[in-house]
Formats: structure tokens, sequence, C-alpha cells
């Protein structure tokens, strides 16, 4: 394996702060690196220096020779003046100047085969295709639209689609998943799967990492500690080093103890031995230890009381600009339910929640919402802040203090338990990282109580400590959560039911994570596709002569035809019992040995089913004079 890129004791202060302090890392030509590490650790500083667009203030970064690189990062920007597939089309410039030069030169030229080979390398010849596959499996927006038409998470797919696209010897990516439906994810995931180059990407998508990456860096206290394997298996490394530093400074502390008993008993004889002892003591006081990482206790204020009625929907549906997004939705809340929300951009996700809230009329159906039912919102666009104010002075609202039930929290104590040092505390919001300001507007809204909890996309930014923290104050959480999110392992942690929009208007609900719903749907488009029964061959109609006879029904024939109806009745029937087996969310646990012979006997229904309406026909023919002789 050749090295790519190294990146030896990068040192970059921030203020008064420093946040990377040594850190070394080294590329090869075949890595998959997942670098991981607390919002503000400086994650994306390490990215922009690796991409050459930012100086450390020491420290030495080496780059092969002619080595390309491609960077998406969390502040991208897109060319205004040019379209969506331009933009796109962008980011493979050298792809073009390559087949440009190839085409101007001379077949006998010596650079001819020179060319030709560094083309096929980067899959020149399928430009083409590649962009469109690229752009459709990304839900790009259409590549004659306007840049300045598009929302935030449209330019991000096309960003990112401009990145992936050049097909570079080094990808460095920057929290690529923001902004993606599932299924965007899972083509991502398999693109990267059979990438040719290497990549290095910071994500809080869990099984992102745990699918792609087979070297995990995590960024901790300036510096970097690389893992082997890929997210699981960092994390089981990870307990082992915590773990063993832990022991390591519990010996530590256990030394100083004693030596300090030893020196506080002040021995009368200083000898040499003594003395060595005293330095030794001072030697390990000294020494430098890891800070402790420390986690985040969320405080979700406890909710007042709930009723038995949460919130119904009774056949609500709705039709926006024209397209008609659900219809028919039916769906009752209840205490202590955690429900996913998930499904492609664009087909109806937070218009229902703005429904739920009130803030949206439906277009038919009602909305019935208990009494004692209190909604708290974080919405994608989150809040406004004052750039200027303080943390403190950010959450504060004018009040010292955040009411929990019957008691108070002091602000301070309460903006520690999402971890913000003291320092921190008194830092303007304008000098927060991406991560730090996600943590602050959590902080600020889920201060206001309330026992129905609506999240849209919370997940978006936030660093994996983070993320686990906030997955464990939800599960705690004794009121109603609903929460819009296309992260798999959030989903899988923290649902009792998932409500997938399918397209075409269809909302599913699935009793079950996110895990099960998937594959729930895999067996209900396999069924589809392999059971759907074949339209029946209606045969040429026969023509008669004047010397023709009408045949009638047999007795035999016609009490058969009396009884088809009931027949076909009885068949459906079965069928419809054995789809809803395959619907139950427990139907591994219940039926998993049955499978087979569960799928043969739908089979086989389903084609006595299609027989079955053919004699129908046949008969009703031969009734009615119009069948054959």
């Amino acid at each position: 394996m050749s090295t790519l890129l190294s990146a030896t004791d990068i040192v970059v202060r921030h203020n008064d702060r420093t946040l990377l302090n040594g850190a070394t890392l080294t590329i090869g030509d075949r890595d998959r690196v997942g670098m991981v590490g607390r919002n503000g650790s400086g994650k994306s500083t390490l990215l922009r220096i690796m991409a050459g667009l930012q100086q450390p203030d020491s420290g030495e970064v080496t780059r092969r020779r002619d080595l390309l690189i491609g960077y998406l990062s969390q502040e991208f920007s897109l060319d205004a003046t040019i379209n969506v597939e331009q933009n796109v089309r962008s980011g493979t410039r050298h792809i073009q100047e390559l087949i440009h030069e190839f085409e101007r030169l001379s077949p006998t030229s010596g650079r001819h085969d020179v060319l030709e080979e560094r083309i096929r390398a980067l899959d020149g010849w399928n430009l083409d295709s590649r962009i469109a596959a690229a752009m459709a499996h990304l839900n790009c927006p259409d590549g004659d639209r306007s840049i300045r038409e598009l929302s935030g998470g449209e330019q991000r797919r096309v960003a990112l689609c401009r990145a992936i696209v050049a097909r570079p010897d080094l990808l460095v990516l920057d929290e690529p998943t923001n902004h993606l439906d599932t299924e965007s994810i899972e083509w991502v995931v398999e693109y990267l799967a059979d990438y040719p180059g290497a990549f290095v990407l910071v994500t809080h998508d869990r099984y992102f990492l745990d699918q792609l990456t087979n070297c995990i860096a995590e960024l901790a206290n300036g510096i970097i500690h690389s893992y082997t394997g890929n997210y699981s298996d960092y994390l089981a490394a990870w307990a082992e080093r915590e773990a063993a530093e832990e022991v390591i400074e519990h010996k530590r502390q256990m030394f100083l103890k004693r030596e300090l008993d030893w020196v506080r008993r002040g021995p009368k004889a200083r000898t040499t031995k003594s003395k060595g002892r005293i330095d030794r003591y001072y030697e390990v006081a000294e020494q430098q230890t890891v800070s402790p990482t420390g986690d985040m206790e969320l405080v979700v204020p406890p909710p007042p009381p709930i009723g038995n009625r949460v919130v119904d929907l009774c056949g609500v549906g709705i039709e926006l600009g024209g397209k008609r997004l659900f219809a028919n939705l039916n769906f009752t809340f209840t205490a202590r339910q955690r429900v996913g929300v998930t499904g492609r951009n664009g087909l109806g996700k937070t218009t229902l929640l703005k429904i739920i809230l009130g803030l949206l009329p439906p277009a038919e159906g009602l909305v019935k919402t208990g009494q004692l039912t209190r909604f708290n919102y974080v919405d994608q666009g989150r809040l406004q802040v004052n750039e200027e104010h303080t943390l403190l002075e950010a959450v504060s609202d004018g009040t010292e203090f955040v009411l929990f039930g019957e008691t108070r929290l002091s602000l301070r104590s309460y903006l520690k338990r999402f971890l913000f040092t003291d320092d921190r505390i008194v830092t303007q919001v304008k000098h927060l990282s991406g991560g730090e300001r996600s943590r602050l507007t959590l902080a600020r809204i889920l201060k206001n109580g309330g026992n129905f909890l609506i999240l849209d996309e919370p997940t978006n930014d936030l660093d994996l400590q983070t993320l686990r923290v906030l997955e464990e104050a939800l599960l705690d959480f004794p009121g109603t959560v609903l929460v819009v999110s296309h992260d798999r392992y959030f989903l899988d942690r923290v649902c009792t039911d998932i409500l997938s929009f399918e397209g075409e208007g269809q909302v599913t609900h699935f009793a079950g994570d996110y895990s099960g719903y998937a594959e729930n749907r895999k067996l209900r488009q396999a069924a589809a596709a392999k059971f759907k029964p074949a339209a029946p061959v209606k045969a040429e109609p026969i023509r008669k002569t004047s010397s023709s006879r009408a045949r009638k029904l047999s007795f035999k024939e016609t009490r058969e035809l009396e009884g088809m109806e009931a027949t076909i009745m009885t068949r459906e029937e079965k069928v419809a019992e054995i789809e809803t087996l395959f619907l139950d969310a427990d139907f591994h646990r219940k039926h998993g040995q049955r499978t087979g012979d569960l799928m043969a006997e739908l089979a086989a229904d389903k084609a006595e089913i299609v027989r079955l309406y053919a004699r129908w026909e046949e008969l009703e023919a031969i009734r009615s004079g119009t069948g054959p002789d």
C-alpha cells in the first residue's frame, strides 16, 4: 500500500484554545478512514488542512505528487451563475480536460497511451452516464434549475454529487449524509464501497461508519488515536483503552496519596534515598494525565401529566401545489410511544408535523388533540440566535433558572450538562462550532418542557457522544416522542413505531424499529414482484357461422359457475391472511421457520385465483352464447 497523504504533528490554535496539538494521521491508497470526536474538537479543521485549504500553525503535510483530492465541506459553495448540472460537471473539469487533450492528439503521439490509461482509470468514457446516475440516486434537483432557487438541503446534494463524480484519488467528506434521505444514503454507501480510491470522512451516521470504514481516527484532546477496523471494532477497542487509562490513573493517584502521607510525616533523616523519593513524588504529580472525555447528561424537563388521548389522526390527507402528499392517514399516538418518521425528501414528512401541531390545516380528515397534550417542537431551521450573545445570555431568556417540575436548576448547571465548560458558557455564539450550536439550540428548546416532543432531523450536526446521550434521554422520556430522521441507528435505538412515507401518497405504519421495518418492506416488495398475478390471456373470439349451434352449459358446469364467486372469495381471503402474516412486526419470531412454505403457498393460491377467473370468464361466455360450441 502506497501513502497518499501524511499529516505529522499538526498544531492549530484558535483564540485561546489549542484545537490540534500534535495530531498525526497517514492515509494509504486503499484506506477508508472514519474520523470521530466531539464537536469543536478540530475534525473539520484537520480536513481543511488535508485538503490544502488551511495552513496549520506548525507541523507538516506531505502529499503524493499529482495527488487529486475531492473535498466536501460543511460550508460548501456552489456557482450561482450556472445551473445544477453545470455545477455537478464542474467537479469533473480535470477529466474533461484530459478527454479534450486526448481528442486533439494524433494517434501516433507518445502521450496518447498515457492519456487513455488515465481517462480509463477515472472512468472518463462513462462520464455522462455516471453524472446522470449520481444525480438521480442522490435525488438532485433538475439539471437546468438555478442554484438560487434551491433549498440548503438541495444545494448540499448537488455539492456531494459534484464531489463524488470527480473520482479523485482521495475523497475528503465532512458530514456527507446530512440532508440525505435513507435511500440516497444507501446509494452513497454502495458507491463508496466500490470506490477505487481512498476516502476520509466525518459523519454521525454510525451504520455508514460500520459498513464502509477500515480505520477509525478518534480526535481527542488535540491528538489522534487510530483504531483498525470499523465503528464496532472501534467501540470495543475504545472501551478497553478507557479501562486501561482508568487503571493507570488510579495507580497514579494511589502512589501520590501514599507518598504525600510519607512527606507529611516529615522523616527526621533526609537521606539521599528519601530525597529521591520526594523527587519521584513531584515527578509523578506533574505528569500530564488524559482529560476525561466526560458525557453530557441531556436534560429533558419532566413533562406535565398526559391524558388518555394524546393525538388521534382520523383519515388525514393533504394536497400541496396540486400534488397529493398523503390521504386517509389514521394513527393514534399514546404515552411513552416513540414514533420515527422516515422516507424520501419531499413526500410530506415535515408537512405531517405541521398538521399535528395545528400549524397547517389538513385538506381532509380530523386531528383530535387531547386537552392535556403540550407540544414542544424542534424544527429543522432551529432557533435564530444573536451572534453577539454569550451562551448564558442565549439560553436565559431573562431568567437564571430552568424549571424542573417543582425544582429549579441554575442555567450554568443546566448548560454544563450539555458539555459546555465554564469558559465556553461565557463565549459568544459567533465563536461556536456547528456542533456546539446544535447543542446550544437543543438546550434552549428542551428547557421549555412539554409532554409531546416533536423533533425534525435532530441528529444533523450532532457528534456521536451527544447522539448517544440524546438517545438515552428520549428512551427515558415518559411522554410521547415524534421524530423525523434518516439516521437508521438512531431510529433503531429510540423508536417503538415507524411511519414510513413510501411514495405515491402511501404512509405505512410498522410496530417496531427501523431495521424491522426495512426487512418487512423487503419481504413485501419481494412478494409483490415474485407473485404478482399475470393478466389472463383472453382467447380470440370464435366467429360463428349460420350453421353453428351455441353450446349450453352442462348441469355440472352450471353448478360450477354458481359456486365460482364463493370459491374465488375463499382463495382471496386465504391470500389476504398470508399477506397479513408477512406484515406482522413479529413475523420472524413467530413464523420465521415457515417463510419458505408460506411463500410457496401464497404463490400457489395467487396462481389458482388467476385460473379461477379465467374459468369464470369461459363459463360465462358459454352461458351467454358467445363461447365455443
